[in-house]
């Protein structure tokens, strides 16, 4: 198991120690504590201000979000001898907002110049030199230009282009709606060489203020040190108010690791504090906290973000990382397309380097091109063509298009990760009858796979019965044998039907992968047949093809992998291998900041 067992720990110390214990105790960051009051009125915000410089956690998030959007990134100070914060964090915050207004008004004026180009540059007169008359301009079709013929008003096609006729009207009055067949064009009062020049003003002045921006990156480091001790500072004033304080004593109270038990007796013993260390009671629920090797540790991101296990349950990191690189495998079906995973995950790796769960998942994606391609080796697909060597094509062990074979392995599949939850279920409840049911459910799912494949005898009927009755007698949690405990185990015999769609679920597997398979195919064909069909422009339309719907496919086939490889895991395993749910460890701990160097 990886779910590392805890203890319960209790330091008492002088009130007037308590600051600084509390502060070493999140400098060591090793503990969850379990609240011994509740949280007063008084207690400190998160949204405080962070000092006597009124700079909100607000602003400083803000800030740091608009400088990490920058695109170039300056060398990061990490010396505080030239750093403002307040001046820093007004000249971002001033800056964000005068890049806003000029974007906004670059992109009108880009509008406003795509629609006057056709029109040319001019100056509209004075209302008093068209003896009150003036000009309006319409964009019409010119499938309608037939429509203006009963227009009375005056006017003139200025420019015509293959789609439309740009009309100006001249008259005192805006025309109504239904005078011309379409609506009128705002021009606007400014020349066109007015807003070119204006265009041109913004451009330089954005990248006077995008250069300003780029300089303000230097202080990034320093940001988010700063917002890391304002929350550091949140925390720590809510833990304060958490703990027990009568008269000159306080006492302070969380769950930690074993392994980190000798850090906190080493802290109690410089500090002069009083430990109690406890083992969980049974009616305690700790935290679970999980532990797996960083190899395997993205399964462990996956079940943090869907459904933490009990402490006393089991963990399923290893088997969800190992099921759904499985999975995702036998989806995507091709080894080309495996490839082309491994290079944009190539791509990515110095940058998902920079986190502890980038690194997980890098070497999920390691896992995930490496099984595919095995498996696509083993099918023969390769952007749905052939092997380009023989020697590969001497790998190929399975057809997709045999459908008998395909759909036995996946519903193989399905059944021993079924069974594999079950078994997980009866080790949890192995202090319980309640396991004997789990038991019986793996049986029932083994004898009906066995079954389906050799052919059912009576044997396979009496196993299989045999399984349904444990379910029967030993579903039930009540104590005794009653009237009661038979209807628990009737109403849990109702399950069977769900097991069996479960295990029929697993054929999304086979169906994915053959559909990313064929549509592979599709695009090859289709391909080769305007190639053939154009013999002159053919060759740049099939490249085009190629790159189009196989790029299409595998985004396809990708989004596939991921979304029905971890329902597989989450929705179908998941019923049948955990029995309740836990909730996360929590360190109290500082927040740790690197700086880097761009």
């Amino acid at each position: 198991m990886s779910i590392l067992a805890l203890k319960k720990a209790t330091l008492v110390g002088l009130t007037e120690d308590k600051a600084q214990v509390l502060d070493q105790l999140q400098s060591l960051g090793v503990m969850h504590i379990i609240p011994l009051q509740e949280l007063s009125s008084s207690a400190p915000s998160k949204h405080t201000e962070t000092n006597s410089l009124k700079v909100s956690p607000e602003q400083l998030y803000e800030s740091l979000h608009y400088l990490l959007n920058c695109k170039q990134k300056r060398k990061q100070v990490v010396s505080e001898r030239h750093f403002d914060l307040l001046s820093v964090v007004q000249g971002v915050e001033k800056n964000r907002r005068l890049r806003l207004d000029l974007v906004e008004r670059y992109d009108f004026l880009q509008k406003r110049i795509k629609d006057l180009t056709p029109w040319g540059s001019f100056e509209l007169p004075e209302e008093n030199e068209l003896y009150g008359q003036r000009f309006w301009f319409y964009l019409v079709p010119n499938f309608r230009m037939k429509e203006l013929q009963d227009v009375e008003l005056p006017w003139q096609v200025v420019h015509r282009d293959n789609r439309h006729s740009y009309i100006a009207v001249i008259s005192e009055k805006e025309p109504g709606i239904n005078v011309l067949p379409v609506l009128r064009t705002h021009t606007g009062a400014v020349p066109l060489v007015h807003l070119k020049r204006e265009l041109e003003d913004i451009e330089i002045e954005l990248e006077t203020v995008e250069a300003e921006r780029e300089g303000y990156t230097r202080w990034i480091y320093l940001l988010q040190r700063s917002i890391a001790g304002t929350d550091d500072a949140a925390q720590l004033a809510e833990v304060s108010n958490q703990t027990l304080d009568r008269d000159e004593i306080f006492a302070v109270q969380g769950w930690l690791s074993e392994e980190h038990l000798a850090q906190l007796q080493l802290l109690a013993q410089e500090q002069c504090l009083a430990l109690q260390v406890e083992s969980p009671k049974e009616d305690e629920l700790p935290p679970t906290l999980l532990d797996n090797p960083t190899a395997i540790a993205g399964g462990e991101e996956v079940v943090n973000f869907f459904q933490m296990p009990g402490y006393r349950s089991w963990d399923p990191s290893r088997v969800v990382f190992f099921s759904f690189v499985s999975f995702f495998a036998l989806i995507m079906s091709d080894a080309g397309y495996s490839l082309l995973l491994a290079a944009i995950l190539f791509f990515y790796w110095q940058r998902m380097g920079m986190t502890e769960s980038g690194i997980r998942l890098r070497a999920m994606g390691c896992a995930l091109a490496i099984a595919g391609f095995i498996w696509g080796v083993v099918v023969g697909s390769y952007f749905g063509a052939q092997a380009p060597f023989g020697w590969l094509q001497g790998l190929k062990m399975l057809d997709l298009n045999d459908f008998d074979s395909m759909m036995l392995l996946s519903i193989t599949v399905g059944a021993i990760h079924l069974i594999l939850g079950n078994l997980m279920m009866a080790w949890v409840r192995r202090k319980s009858l309640q396991a004997w049911a789990a038991i019986g459910w793996a049986i029932s799912i083994a004898v009906a796979l066995a079954g389906w494949i050799q052919g059912f005898t009576v044997l396979h009927w009496l196993c299989f019965a045999a399984g349904l009755m444990l379910v029967l007698c030993f579903s039930s949690a009540r104590s005794g044998w009653s009237g009661m405990r038979l209807v628990d185990g009737l109403l849990a015999l109702t399950g069977i039907t769900k097991l069996f769609g479960d295990v029929l679920s697993y054929l999304r597997l086979f169906a994915l992968g053959l559909a990313s398979a064929s549509l592979a195919m599709t695009f090859n064909k289709l391909a080769v047949d305007v190639a053939a069909a154009l013999p002159a422009i053919g060759l740049l339309f099939k490249v085009l093809i190629l790159l189009v719907g196989h790029l299409l496919n595998f985004l396809l086939t990708v989004i596939s992998g991921v979304i029905h490889g971890l329902r597989l895991n989450l929705i179908e395993f998941y019923n049948w291998s955990l029995a309740d749910e836990g909730y996360a460890f929590q360190p109290f701990a500082k927040q740790e900041v690197s700086p880097w160097i761009t």
